[in-house]
């Protein structure tokens, strides 16, 4: 089962490697994390926002995908602004709770990083299929077979994962127990899939040691993991976008670097 839902369209960069989508979500993580200022997170916000047609998403997905990043962007403003360090000027006080200039400038820094930083990843990660993502670590970075393909087995039981998940709610309805306390409920369905999960495993681990998966004998590959002048170009687009926000940060004298 492939991860890329039926209603993304073919784009660039659905049919770019993996890897390179890896490495660029990677660069623009470690730039926007050695800074909490809010310039750098806005201009590469601003930039991924130009990219993000080019993705094949369609809106609908796009915001049902993301719309964790947009819930999780507020709450964490709000709580930073709120129970935030205290800078500057006073705005709003009410007990041992204050906002001040710092915190929020801070809280919004957070927030437009959280969303300058998930949005890739989750986006990229949406347009790349489990098997080509395997043959690109095992292929172009030559991380070891084992572990690559142990890695694709297990992403590829989450949809079934999700599927045990609502099975086990209906068999528990119609056994008349799946009406009881939340709590309760969640805790003894997630007991069940636990049981499942073990169960699952230990038969395709059992398999896959019998088809020659566990072998530390070099492997071959059935399609070709192909990184050329795209992906170059796309790492080259990814670098640019976290430089072009440091820069812009540095120039408005709002860079700080987090260990400084």
């Amino acid at each position: 089962m492939s991860l890329i839902v039926p209603d993304i369209r073919p784009s660039v960069i659905a049919r770019i490697n993996p890897v390179a989508k890896l490495v660029g979500s990677i660069l623009i993580a470690i730039a926007l994390l050695l800074s909490i200022d809010w310039v750098s997170a806005l201009v590469a916000l601003a930039l991924e926002a130009v990219l993000l047609p080019f993705s094949g998403l369609s809106s609908r997905q796009f915001w049902l995908r993301t719309a964790t990043l947009w819930f999780a962007a507020p709450l964490a403003c709000l709580t930073t602004v709120l129970y935030g360090e205290d800078s500057g000027s006073t705005l709003w006080q009410w007990g041992f709770v204050s906002v001040t200039d710092g915190s929020l400038s801070l809280g919004l820094a957070i927030a437009l990083r959280i969303l300058a930083i998930g949005l890739p990843g989750i986006v990229l990660f949406a347009t790349t299929d489990p098997t080509d993502l395997a043959d690109g670590l095992g292929q172009v970075l030559r991380l070891p077979a084992r572990f690559v393909l142990g890695g694709l087995a297990g992403l590829r039981l989450v949809g079934l994962f999700i599927e045990d998940w609502r099975f086990l709610a209906l068999a528990r309805r119609a056994r008349g127990v799946g009406d009881s306390n939340l709590i309760v409920r969640i805790a003894r369905q997630g007991f069940s899939l636990l049981v499942l999960s073990v169960r699952r495993g230990s038969k395709l681990a059992t398999a896959m040691e019998a088809k020659g998966f566990g072998s530390d004998r070099p492997r071959t590959w059935a399609r070709a993991s192909v990184f050329g002048w795209r992906e170059w170009a796309f790492v080259t687009l990814a670098a640019v976008i976290p430089a072009l926000a440091v820069v812009a940060a540095v120039v408005a004298g709002t860079w700080k670097f987090v260990l400084s």
